[in-house]
């Protein structure tokens, strides 16, 4: 409660007892017990948006390496269906390879056709063979190797007396066809058919 004194002092002054007030205010204790109580629930709040935050980038993270992996997917799939869109063209030229080898194969006959018919014929044949090298196709004639049964196909054997040429390639009755993938890999088209040498005592 504030107080004035008069005295004879020109300036008034000003006393402040200490009388008991009411103050309508809440218990201190009421105050801190509801001050604690939203701590602990902005606590709780927070471990679940964090939770919750945790949860988002896992899923986000997952949902990018599934999407990487369909891409890597999509992209080897197409790969493969060019390589085999490219397997089925080269397929569909291996028996003009082959009708070219045999018309050019008796080089006695070859040579008694007419030469300028011959050199468009042999033009033509060049055109065909520089498709096949833009494609990666290796031409194979194994004439000499020894047979391998993984890259060779024995159309029949014939003997000799010669023992180095026990199972070795005789004869090439048609050339083989390898694609050289871009990873360097190699896959066989067609192989080689031969005829194999076999070795008979005397």
């Amino acid at each position: 409660m504030v107080k004035k004194i008069n005295n004879d002092n020109p300036q008034d002054d000003v006393e402040i007892t200490n009388e008991e007030m009411e103050i309508n205010e809440p218990e201190l204790e009421e105050l801190e017990e509801k001050q604690g109580t939203f701590n602990n629930t902005l606590r709780d709040k927070l471990r679940a948006c964090e939770a919750e935050k945790k949860d988002l980038l896992e899923e986000s993270g997952r949902a990018k390496a599934d999407f990487l992996n369909a891409r890597r997917r999509l992209e080897e799939d197409r790969k493969r269906d060019r390589e085999r869109v490219t397997i089925e063209h080269i397929e569909s030229l291996i028996p003009l390879c082959d009708s070219f080898s045999v018309a050019m194969s008796n080089k006695e006959v070859w040579e008694k056709a007419d030469e300028n018919w011959r050199r468009g014929i042999e033009g033509i044949y060049a055109q065909l063979n520089n498709i096949l090298t833009q494609h990666q196709v290796i031409t194979t004639i194994p004439l000499g190797e020894v047979f391998n049964p993984r890259q060779h196909e024995a159309l029949s054997t014939t003997p000799t007396d010669d023992k180095d040429q026990h199972d070795q390639i005789i004869s090439v009755v048609q050339n083989g066809f390898t694609l050289r993938r871009t990873d360097g890999s190699t896959e066989l088209i067609r192989p080689a058919r031969v005829v194999i040498g076999v070795y008979e005592k005397n």
